[in-house]
C-alpha cells in the first residue's frame, strides 16, 4: 500500500507545484484599467501646463522616452541616448543616439527629429543634429545636464501636424482630451514588450468615483488621497504608498523688503503645528518638512527645524513695528486644502497674527503643493524653486554641503515656509501583479501583468 501512496503523493505534489508556479508566472495579455483625477487636455511633453503633475508624468513615460533616465539614486543612465560626453566647461554636450529605434508611426528615430523635439521644449538651447548624435549648447555650464534631460518635458516626441508620436512602450490608440486615453503595447519596443496588451485611462474622476470603480471591478489602479490611505488599507484594499514626493508649503507673493519685514514671517513659521497637520488632517500621509527637499533624497532635511515655538513667535510679533493682515490663498479643488488653511490660520492667531482665507488666485500667502520633479537632488531643487516662483538656487560646487547651502539660502529668503512632504498612494485590484514604482512615485507599468483572480 505504501508503494502506491508514496508515488501518488509525489505526483500530486508535482502537479500542485506546477499549477502554483503557473498561477504566479508573469503572463502576457489583458487590459489594465486606470482612473485618475487629472484631466489633461494635451499629451505633448513640451506643454508647460502638464509639467507639475504626477499623473501627466506617468502618462508621458508610457508613450514617450527620454534620452536619459535616472536610477533610484538619481544617477543618469542610458535610454534613447547610448552615451554622452561634454566639453570642458560643461556648456556643450554630445549625446550618441541608440540605433534601431522607431516612432509609433513606423518612422525612423533620427538626430533631426530629436533636435526638433528638444528645441520645442527648450527654445533657449542650441541643438544641432549630427550623423548619429545630437549636440546641445547651453548658455551656462550645467554639471547635471544629463539628469536635466531625464525630465518628462524633455521626452522625445515627433510632431506631425496635430498628431504626436513617441518611441515609448505603448502607442496611442484613442485619445479623448481630458476624458479617456487608450494605449496599446508595442511588440517592437526597444526596451522589450510590456506584459499587458493595453491600458485604458479614465480621466477627470473624483477620488470617490475612483474607489467605487475599484470596488466594482471596473478599475485596477486608482489614486488614494494621503489622508484616506490608512482607512482604505484597513478596509481590506491593497494600498501602495510612495516615499514623500510632494511638498506642501506656504509661499509669499512678494520678496521680504527688510529684516523688519521678516519678523512676522518668522513668527508665522514658528507658530505652525506641522505635527497636527500631518497626524490629524492628513492621517499620517506625510512627513514634517522644514526643508524643500525630503530627507530620503538629501539625507540632511532633519537639520531644518519643524517644531512650533509659540513663545518666540509672540516675541517676534511684538517686536515687529508693523504686523500685516495677510490673505491666505488655497486651491478650492483640493479637498484637504481648506481644512489645512483653516488650521494654519488658527495657529497664526495663537501667535497674534491674522490670516484671512481666500480662494482667489491673488493672495499675500498661498498654500501650494508641488511634485518633486526629479530624483537628482540638484535638478529637483531647481525645479521646486521654479515651481514656487523663487529665485533659482546658486550652487558653488557639487557636494552635499553645497546643495544644503543652496537650499538654506532659499529658505532664509523667507519667501517660502515648508510644511509637509506628502506621499502618493494608490489602490490596486487583486489581479495586478508585480506592481512597482520609482522612489518619486512614477509607475513601472510595463512590468505589471494581470492575474486571473476575480477582483
Amino acid at each position: 500500500m505504501r508503494r502506491i501512496v508514496l508515488p501518488l503523493l509525489v505526483a500530486s505534489s508535482l502537479v500542485w507545484a506546477a499549477v502554483s508556479s503557473a498561477a504566479t508566472r508573469p503572463r502576457y495579455g489583458g487590459t489594465l484599467h486606470v482612473a485618475i483625477r487629472a484631466a489633461p487636455a494635451s499629451l505633448d511633453p513640451a506643454d508647460p501646463v502638464q509639467a507639475n503633475s504626477t499623473a501627466a508624468q506617468n502618462i508621458s513615460r508610457l508613450v514617450f522616452d527620454t534620452l536619459v533616465i535616472l536610477d533610484d539614486r538619481g544617477q543618469a543612465q542610458p535610454a534613447l541616448a547610448s552615451s554622452w560626453q561634454s566639453e570642458p566647461g560643461g556648456q556643450r554636450w554630445q549625446f550618441m543616439l541608440r540605433t534601431g529605434v522607431k516612432f509609433h508611426n513606423g518612422s525612423a528615430f533620427t538626430p533631426d527629429t530629436v533636435a526638433a523635439s528638444l528645441r520645442a521644449s527648450n527654445p533657449t538651447w542650441k541643438v544641432f543634429p549630427a550623423t548619429d548624435s545630437v549636440i546641445i549648447e547651453c548658455d551656462a555650464a550645467v554639471p547635471d545636464f544629463p539628469a536635466e534631460l531625464a525630465l518628462p518635458r524633455n521626452a522625445i516626441a515627433k510632431r506631425d501636424g496635430n498628431k504626436l508620436f513617441g518611441t515609448g512602450p505603448f502607442a496611442i490608440a484613442d485619445w479623448q482630451p481630458g476624458k479617456k486615453l487608450t494605449l496599446t503595447s508595442r511588440d517592437e519596443y526597444w526596451g522589450g514588450r510590456p506584459f499587458v496588451d493595453s491600458i485604458e485611462i479614465e480621466m477627470g474622476k473624483s477620488l470617490r468615483e475612483q474607489m467605487i470603480s475599484l470596488d466594482l471591478g471596473k478599475a485596477d489602479l486608482v489614486e488614494v488621497a494621503p489622508e484616506q490611505a490608512h482607512r482604505a488599507a484597513a478596509e481590506g484594499r491593497q494600498v501602495e504608498s510612495s516615499a514623500p514626493v510632494e511638498l506642501m508649503a506656504l509661499v509669499f507673493s512678494r520678496e521680504r523688503q527688510s529684516p523688519e519685514d521678516g519678523k512676522p514671517r518668522e513668527a508665522l513659521a514658528l507658530s505652525l503645528d506641522r505635527s497636527s497637520l500631518n497626524t490629524v488632517l492628513l492621517q499620517g500621509g506625510g512627513e514634517l518638512a522644514g526643508s524643500l527637499l525630503p530627507n530620503w533624497l538629501t539625507g540632511y532635511a532633519f537639520l531644518f527645524p519643524t517644531g512650533p515655538d509659540l513663545p518666540r513667535a509672540r516675541e517676534l510679533r511684538d517686536e515687529a513695528q508693523q504686523v500685516p493682515i495677510w490673505t491666505l490663498g488655497y486651491d478650492p479643488t483640493d479637498p484637504v486644502a481648506r481644512v489645512v488653511a483653516e488650521r494654519i490660520s488658527l495657529n497664526a492667531r495663537d501667535a497674534g497674527l491674522k490670516l484671512q482665507l481666500s480662494a482667489a488666485n491673488s493672495a499675500d500667502v498661498r498654500l501650494v503643493r508641488i511634485v518633486l520633479p526629479s530624483l537628482n537632488a540638484r535638478v529637483a531643487l531647481t525645479g521646486v524653486a521654479a515651481g514656487l516662483g523663487l529665485t533659482p538656487p546658486k550652487f558653488t560646487g557639487n557636494s552635499v554641503s553645497d546643495l544644503y547651502a543652496a537650499e538654506s539660502t532659499l529658505i532664509q529668503s523667507q519667501r517660502v515656509i515648508p510644511l509637509l512632504h506628502i506621499r502618493s498612494s494608490y489602490a490596486l485590484s487583486a489581479i495586478v501583479k508585480d506592481w512597482g514604482q520609482d522612489p518619486d512615485a512614477l509607475w513601472r507599468l510595463p512590468e505589471v501583468w494581470l492575474g486571473t483572480e476575480k477582483p
